[in-house]
């Protein structure tokens, strides 16, 4: 038995369809991308397969005949279901992973690294949406979320606790001075979402800042960071989101980094885990093992001896 398909040559088809859905000729050849004159003579060769004329009416005003409309209308029903099979294809080759993160962790840590996961998973695609609200997996159909907090931010989920937290006062280095903190006369830099961060810090550290000559305030933390690179001021931050920056040199940490009651924690809906998240969680904390220590905290001499410290 003969099975053999008897049908005309496919760019044919395609350049017919493609004319007969966009209305004319140049826009059919915007969208193969050839010329106007291949899409006519695929036309034309078309027709002369078929033994029906397919188009009529002037050169640059051409219309469908009735055979023509016909055959359109086979053509974008068949050429549908391909693309729509070529779709589910292409889906089924890949998984994507939803992730909710913290913006500027994902901005400064995790976007850059994420060239590695998928080297090493090429199959999963990881979509991360910013946000710092607290996490709801009824509500919101996230596979996994990133947050910073003392303790396990929500209950009935499984957390991880992936990375421990630092912070420290940050400068460009070439406004480094020579007093005993190195930042004195520095106009302090700080985040609206955050305005207890610099006192935050010195509980942490031990160490008393002198009042600064002035304070300027920006929404974001990455603004803060940025302010701080271009020199404006001190700004004040985790140190994994500057650890790159400190070690290029672009910002320096003349006191050090203090820790924290608060760590970074991978969240995932209560039960068994996917394929795919487990393999994200497992890369995450595998990442996070290879962050470099920070600097220590530096608690100045004549400071300490100001405010009675050791």
């Amino acid at each position: 038995m003969d099975t053999r398909r008897s049908l005309p040559p496919l760019t044919a088809l395609r350049a017919f369809e493609a004319f007969a859905r966009r209305g004319r000729m140049t826009l059919a050849a915007d969208e193969l991308c050839v010329t106007h004159g291949a899409v006519s003579r695929q036309i034309r060769s078309l027709e002369e397969s078929l033994g029906v004329e397919l188009t009529e009416g002037p050169r640059h005003r051409l219309t469908l005949t009735e055979p023509g409309q016909r055959l359109a209308t086979a053509l974008s029903a068949a050429f549908d279901q391909v693309e729509h099979a070529v779709a589910d294809l292409r889906t089924a080759a890949h998984v994507e992973l939803h992730l909710s993160c913290v913006g500027t962790l994902a901005i400064r840590w995790l976007i850059p690294r994420l060239p590695q996961f998928h080297a090493r998973h090429p199959s999963v695609r990881v979509r991360v949406t910013e946000s710092y609200a607290p996490v709801d997996f009824a509500r919101e159909r996230f596979d996994a979320a990133i947050r910073v907090a003392e303790t396990a931010p929500i209950v009935g989920a499984e957390a991880v606790a992936f990375l421990e937290n630092f912070h420290g006062p940050v400068v460009a280095p070439t406004l480094v001075g020579g007093g005993p903190t190195g930042i004195e006369g520095l106009t302090r830099l700080t985040t609206g979402t955050r305005q207890t961060a610099w006192a935050e810090w010195e509980s942490h550290s031990g160490v008393v800042l002198p009042t600064p000559p002035d304070t300027q305030e920006f929404e974001h933390i990455f603004y803060t960071l940025e302010a701080a690179a271009a020199g404006l001021g001190v700004g004040l931050s985790p140190w994994i989101y500057v650890a790159g920056d400190v070690a290029a040199g672009r910002l320096a940490a003349p006191l050090g980094f203090a820790p924290t009651p608060s760590r970074f924690w991978f969240l995932t809906p209560a039960g068994p885990l996917k394929p795919a998240v487990a393999h994200f969680r497992d890369w995450v904390i595998e990442e996070a093992a290879k962050a470099p220590p920070p600097p220590r905290i530096v608690r100045p001499f004549a400071l300490d001896a100001h405010t009675g410290g050791g």
